[in-house]
């Protein structure tokens, strides 16, 4: 990464969710909407982001940004930028030389099947995976064993770990203890959470795929897609840049769409569920909410299979933000 970004990165992170906002503030979110913006902190030009939704607390106004070179994502008072509006046309334009516009574009080269649209490898001629955990709607609890033995086992090589969570917001309401102790584990940085929208409902039925999930007739995406932001930020979680599909299902028009909300979609090569195998690169699917005790299985064993290359550092967890920079600077 060249030093201006390493740079802007720094200023970047220095926090993700504004420290003045506490958790009851969230609560009193309003006016919530997408609103694109070049922003940029003051006369500094490698601090510029691209704000993508808006939002207002106590009449204090705040925006969601994202690094266009680093997929970070994070919240901030909208008065500490200068900003220049944008239609979604233009972000495409602007930063169309920065890997999360490489990204969307990428995404959209598969937008015609009806499963695993988007980008589904990442991390590119290197030794690892990136792993995906999806928190479907469910009754059970969340199967906190994944959790626990990717720590164990990559804890003296790679910590915190970083993991990749699709979170829908009916199980996050029902799931308030299992959700605190998720976030307890990135405040004691075991984990490094990557919060990935997974759609408010998530509704499933019975009709063929082409009828199901979010293509099912009078889904409104905007309540699927910006509810759940809202209720992620109501539970302290910042939204990323990417979104996964419910069932991976989607279509072309449904991908455009989303892409319209600034989102990259991630599909995966290995559904370890499904019998797909992971490769080196392999973007990884299971699901955390109880309901697949095979894969959950499946990925324990192939924990213990590499048991030795973990060890030596020949198999590892990669950021899957930092896979998609790596492919695409």
């Amino acid at each position: 990464m060249k030093l201006s970004k390493i740079l802007a990165l720094i200023f970047f992170l220095s926090f993700t969710f504004n420290k003045h906002i506490s958790a009851q503030d969230m609560n009193d979110i309003t006016r919530y909407k997408i609103n694109y913006a070049l922003a940029r902190k003051g006369n500094n030009d490698m601090a510029t982001f691209l704000s993508t939704r808006s939002f207002e607390i106590n009449n204090q106004k705040y925006l969601l940004l994202i690094n266009p070179h680093t997929f970070e994502s994070r919240i901030d008072i909208a008065s500490n930028y200068s900003l220049r509006s944008l239609e979604w046309n233009n972000v495409m334009a602007i930063f169309k030389n920065t890997p999360y516009v490489k990204s969307l574009e990428a995404a959209a080269a598969k937008d015609i099947q009806l499963q695993n649209a988007g980008i589904d490898h990442s991390i590119p001629n290197e030794t690892g995976i990136a792993l995906t955990i999806d928190l479907c709607p469910s009754h059970k609890p969340l199967d906190r064993i994944i959790f626990e033995s990717v720590f164990d086992e990559f804890k003296k090589s790679e910590q915190p770990v970083p993991v990749a969570i699709s979170v829908s917001g009916k199980w996050m309401l029902k799931h308030e203890d299992d959700l605190n102790w998720l976030k307890s584990l990135v405040k004691k940085k075991e984990l490094n959470i990557t919060w990935v929208n997974h759609t408010y409902n998530h509704e499933v039925n019975s009709l063929p795929l082409s009828e199901n999930f979010l293509l099912a007739p009078g889904t409104h995406l905007d309540i699927e897609v910006l509810e759940n932001e809202k209720l992620m930020l109501k539970n302290g979680l910042v939204p990323s840049v990417f979104f996964r599909f419910p069932g991976l299902v989607s279509d072309k028009t449904l991908v455009q769409k989303v892409e319209g909300y600034g989102y990259i979609p991630i599909g995966s090569d290995a559904w370890l569920a499904k019998g797909q195998q992971a490769n080196a690169g392999s973007i990884i699917l299971i699901h955390g909410n109880g309901n697949e005790e095979i894969g959950v299985k499946d990925f324990i064993q192939l924990l213990k299979s590499k048991q030795a290359d973990v060890k030596n550092r020949q198999w590892l967890l990669f950021d899957l933000r930092q896979g998609l920079e790596k492919e695409f600077e």
